[in-house]
């Protein structure tokens, strides 16, 4: 990056987080100086370098306010959210109080103290259950899950705080974020974990099945088709929307993907290449509201901020996430 924003301070909610973690990282690499706040109540300390890390909650508006005042930042990455679909779909009080509640709290906070440059991490959940793919970003919001319409909401409310207060944004919107940091410094630990890749690995290490749900979709070998985008990849996208905004353009909204599928079925095959170990799997039935596929249209990213996927291959994200589990496993 630039060396002209070397001294330009980001802060980065969730930045203790799988995505977050990464891209924390990668902004170091690029010059900028980090700062974290995280909970922690996903995130873990060790993914951070200590001297960065806040912890607190993103509902406390005073902290924010404290914060921006003794480390003025000049924009703001917002990852800070739960995640689980089927969580939100038997508790989605909480999906609203935490991803929009907190949310607004943050803006107030950037809003009080001047910060007026956020990119937001979305999802493609907004768009629901596509009859199309790849998705584009002209499709209408139409989630199906209190997630999906919690990043609804955020989007929506960010639109209303730019055309009242100018705070300008970027919504980056995407599905499968995978694979680790190609230097092993950074990876997926969730728990629980609900992701494919880590979920195969586990497989192999346990020696008990993984279920395969639904092989009868109209797509090539009738397994689900996803779009696989390396994480490594993905901050590089928040990147380069927080410099967009910092050199003065507009808010808007960008699907972050590879634009290429890969099936259940090939993302086994692909681990098993490149691990050289079987993956016990079963086929289970299908899962009510998974679409046969879902690809993302990055075009107006690619067009607007000149971004590329650089590790598009499956198996550069599988390696990548095989070296850090390997790394990590205890």
């Amino acid at each position: 990056m630039a060396s002209s924003q070397q001294k330009k301070r980001i802060l980065v909610t969730g930045g203790a987080g799988y995505i977050g973690s990464n891209t924390v990282l990668q902004l170091a690499d690029a010059g900028y100086e980090v700062v974290v706040v995280d909970n922690l109540s996903y995130g873990r300390r060790e993914a951070v370098d200590p001297r960065i890390l806040r912890v607190f909650d993103l509902h406390d508006t005073e902290a924010l306010v404290a914060l921006f005042q003794a480390e003025p930042c000049d924009a703001v990455i917002h990852f800070a959210a739960f995640i689980s679909v089927g969580e939100s779909m038997k508790l989605p009080e909480i999906y609203f109080d935490n991803n929009v509640g907190a949310s607004l709290s943050l803006f107030t906070a950037m809003l009080r103290t001047g910060v007026k440059h956020l990119v937001f991490s979305s999802t493609a959940a907004v768009y629901g259950l596509p009859e199309s793919s790849p998705i584009s970003e002209d499709l209408p919001y139409a989630p199906i899950n209190p997630y999906g319409e919690s990043k609804v909401m955020v989007e929506k409310i960010l639109g209303w705080l730019d055309r009242a207060h100018g705070l300008r944004h970027v919504c980056l919107r995407y599905f499968n974020a995978s694979g680790a940091d190609p230097e092993g410094r950074a990876g997926e630990m969730h728990n629980p974990e609900t992701h494919l890749i880590p979920l195969l690995f586990r497989a192999i290490q346990t020696g008990k099945p993984v279920d395969v749900f639904g092989d009868d979709y109209p797509t090539p070998d009738g397994t689900c088709v996803r779009d696989y985008i390396h994480v490594s990849d993905l901050a590089q996208a928040h990147i380069l929307a927080v410099e967009s905004l910092l050199g003065g353009a507009p808010s808007n909204k960008f699907n972050v993907g590879t634009g290429t599928g890969f099936s259940v079925l090939e993302v086994i095959r692909a681990v098993e290449s490149v691990t050289g170990k079987q993956v016990p799997h079963r086929i289970s039935p299908r899962r009510a509201g998974d679409p046969p596929a879902l690809v993302a249209d990055s075009n107006k990213l690619q067009s607007t901020l000149g971004w590329k996927p650089r590790l598009g291959e499956l198996k550069d994200i599988v390696s990548t996430a095989w070296n850090f589990a390997q790394k990590h496993s205890k």
